[in-house]
C-alpha cells in the first residue's frame, strides 16, 4: 500500500483497512477509497482506543492488537462521548447534569427505567438455568450503580433480546460472524435493544478455558442501555473485553457513562463487586435433578458440554476437569459422579488450564495463568504453587502431556510447543518450537493422554485427533462423546443432542 499526499486518493483493498471501516474510523469517501491523511488520522484513532502509541504507522503492535478477538459493535463515537464524560466529571455534577441536555449520544437512550430483557436462545451445551443467572447477573451489575430496573421475560415481547447466531444473520456481510475469534458479539444501541452473540465461539460459565459469557453479556448490555466503547483500559465498554479479577468488575468511567444517562441509584448507594464474584455460574449442585435422572445427568455432564483438561494414570483410569470438580472413568468405561477438586488434590484451584500425569515420576501436575502444581498422588509437594512462568513455561497453557518419547513434560499454547524438564520445570534447551513437528494436530487443543491402544489423542471443544506417535501424525479424527466408548459417554447416541 503506498501512501501519497493528503489529497490524493488510492485503493487500498488490506485487512487492517477493512477493519477500520468496520469499526467505523473512517467516514467519507466510500469503502476501499481514502486518503492517506484519512488513513493516518483513522489509525490513531484505533491507537488511542487501543492505548497504542498515537504513531499513525501501521505497525507491528497497531496489527496485532487489530487481530485480537473483540465486540463487533464499531468505535466511531467513542473517543468523543469519553471526552464528554470527562468535562463533565471536571466540572462537576451540576455541569454533568446540564450537558446530558445539550449533547444527544450516539447511541440515545431508553426514556423509562424499568425494563424487561428475554434470552432467546443459548449455546446447546450451556445449561439453560446457568445461562439466565449468568445473564441476570449481567444486568444487575448495571442496575446496581444506576437506577435501572430489569425483569427477566421468559416468552413474548421484550425491551432487550439476547439471541446466539451463527454466522450471517441478516445484520448486514459487517456484522456476520466468524466463527472463534475476531467479533465475539454485537449490539445495537436504544431503542432497538438487541445483543447478538456468535453461537460457534466456544463460551464458558467460568473463569477457565473459553469465553467467559458474563462479560461478554455485560460488555453487550451496555451497548443496549447506550453506552458507547471506552478507552479506559480497565473499564467493561473497553472495546476489547477484560478479564475478571479481584478487581471490580465495572470501571469509574463505566459508572460515569450509565450515570450520565440514567443517574444514580434511587435508593442507596452504588453497589460494586469484584470480578472473581462471577467467574462460577457453571457448577453442579445436588439439587438440580432428582433420583435416577440426576446421577445419569450428572455423571455425562461433561460429554454434553466443554473440559478443561483430561489426563490419565497408569491404570489408564481417565480424569476429565471442569470447573471446581473433575470425573474419574474407569478402563472400563463408566464414569463416576463429579467430585470436587479439592478433595482429591487439597490446595488446587477451580478452573485449570491444563493438566498431566508422568508415565516417569507418577506425579500429577496441574497448569494455571503462570503458576503450577505438583501432586505424588493428593499431596502437594513442598514448594508448590510456584511461578512456572519464570521458567519460560507459556502463561495459560492449551494442554499438558507426558510424552514418552522424550521422556519430559510437553506444554502447548497456540502454535507452538515447550519441552519441560520435570524436575525444575524450566523449558528444554532449542524450545519452544513450531506445532508443525505434529503432523496434523490443530492449534488450541483442551487436553491430551496416551490411551492404552497406544495412539495419543488430543481434544478440543467436541473434536478428538488420534496421533500416531511413531509416524509423528494425526491418523483420525472425529467426535469424542459418540465415538470413544472409553470416554464414559454411554449415553452420547441416546437421543440426547451433543453440541
Amino acid at each position: 500500500m503506498l501512501l501519497g499526499s493528503s489529497s490524493a486518493r488510492y485503493h487500498v483493498s488490506s485487512r487492517e483497512t477493512l477493519f477500520l471501516e468496520k469499526y467505523g474510523y473512517f467516514g467519507e469517501p466510500g469503502p476501499g477509497e481514502h486518503s492517506a491523511a484519512a488513513f493516518r488520522e483513522a489509525l490513531r484513532d484505533f491507537q488511542w482506543v487501543s492505548h497504542l502509541p498515537l504513531s499513525g504507522v501501521l505497525d507491528a503492535p497497531t496489527v496485532h492488537q487489530m487481530g485480537r478477538p473483540r465486540c463487533g459493535t464499531d468505535d466511531a463515537r467513542s473517543h468523543a462521548a469519553w471526552a464528554r464524560r470527562v468535562r463533565a466529571l471536571l466540572s462537576g455534577s451540576g455541569a454533568a447534569a446540564r450537558r446530558r441536555k445539550r449533547y444527544a449520544p450516539h447511541g440515545g437512550k431508553w426514556y423509562k427505567r424499568h425494563l424487561t430483557y428475554r434470552v432467546v436462545n443459548w449455546p446447546s451445551y450451556l445449561p439453560q438455568h446457568e445461562v439466565r443467572l449468568a445473564v441476570k447477573a449481567a444486568f444487575e451489575l448495571w442496575s446496581n450503580v444506576s437506577s435501572l430496573v430489569f425483569w427477566e421475560a421468559r416468552d413474548g415481547p421484550a425491551d432487550i433480546r439476547l439471541t446466539f447466531f451463527h454466522g450471517d444473520h441478516n445484520d448486514g456481510l459487517n456484522n456476520a460472524f466468524d466463527g472463534p475469534g475476531g467479533a465475539l458479539a454485537h449490539a445495537f444501541f436504544p431503542r432497538r435493544g438487541e445483543a447478538h452473540f456468535d453461537n460457534d465461539e466456544r463460551w464458558s460459565l467460568h473463569s477457565g478455558k473459553g469465553r467467559n459469557l458474563f462479560v461478554v453479556v455485560a460488555h453487550e448490555v451496555g451497548h443496549t442501555l447506550g453506552l458507547e466503547h471506552s478507552p479506559v483500559k480497565s473499564a467493561l465498554m473497553s472495546p476489547y473485553y477484560k478479564k475478571l479479577s479481584k478487581d471490580f468488575v465495572l470501571s469509574w468511567d463505566d459508572i460515569l457513562a450509565i450515570q450520565n444517562l440514567y443517574g444514580k441509584p434511587s435508593k442507596g448507594s452504588a453497589v460494586q463487586l469484584p470480578g472473581k464474584v462471577f467467574t462460577h455460574f457453571q457448577d453442579w449442585s445436588t439439587d438440580l435433578f432428582g433420583g435416577e435422572r440426576r446421577q445419569r445427568s450428572l455423571s455425562a455432564y461433561y460429554c454434553h458440554s466443554f473440559f478443561d483438561a483430561i489426563t490419565a494414570d497408569v491404570d489408564h483410569n481417565l480424569y476429565v476437569f471442569k470447573g471446581s470438580h473433575y470425573w474419574l472413568v474407569s478402563v472400563s468405561g463408566n464414569a463416576s459422579d463429579p467430585q470436587p477438586l479439592h478433595t482429591r488434590w487439597p490446595g488446587l484451584p477451580s478452573g485449570i488450564d491444563a493438566a498431566a500425569w508422568s508415565e516417569l515420576s507418577g506425579r500429577f501436575y496441574f497448569f494455571k495463568g503462570g503458576r503450577c502444581w505438583r501432586y505424588k498422588g493428593s499431596t502437594l509437594e513442598p514448594g508448590f504453587p510456584q511461578k512456572c512462568s519464570a521458567g519460560g513455561l507459556p502463561r495459560h497453557p492449551d494442554t499438558a502431556l507426558y510424552f514418552q518419547q522424550l521422556r519430559h513434560l510437553v506444554l502447548f499454547k497456540g502454535p507452538k510447543y515447550f519441552v519441560v524438564s520435570e524436575e525444575t520445570l524450566r523449558v528444554e534447551p532449542y524450545y519452544p518450537r513450531s506445532l508443525r513437528d505434529w503432523d496434523g494436530l490443530p492449534p488450541g487443543t483442551t487436553g491430551a493422554l496416551r490411551h492404552r491402544d497406544g495412539f495419543l489423542y488430543f481434544f478440543r471443544d467436541d473434536q478428538y485427533w488420534q496421533f500416531d506417535q511413531a509416524k509423528l501424525q494425526v491418523v483420525a479424527t472425529g467426535k469424542w462423546a459418540a465415538e470413544l466408548p472409553w470416554m464414559g459417554c454411554w449415553d452420547a447416541n441416546g437421543g440426547q443432542v451433543l453440541f
